[in-house]
């Protein structure tokens, strides 16, 4: 579907992640071990020290009366 425009994407991808109630968060890359994974300099255009993982919000209201 590579016919339609970018903001179309984009804008679809928002009304999901409301609907959905989940955010993107980018966070740094860990090894199976727990370590920060490095940036490989062979690679200018790709980052590999950083990911991008799905957070779910935090509800807001009121709080509940005792």
């Amino acid at each position: 579907m590579n016919w339609l425009p970018k903001t179309y994407y984009d804008t679809m991808k928002n009304f999901w992640k409301k609907v959905r109630g989940v955010e993107e968060e980018t966070v740094r890359a860990r090894t199976d071990e727990g370590k920060f994974v490095a940036d490989d300099k062979s690679t200018p255009d790709v980052n590999e020290a950083y990911t991008t993982v799905k957070v779910k919000k935090k509800k807001r209201g009121r709080p509940k009366k005792k």
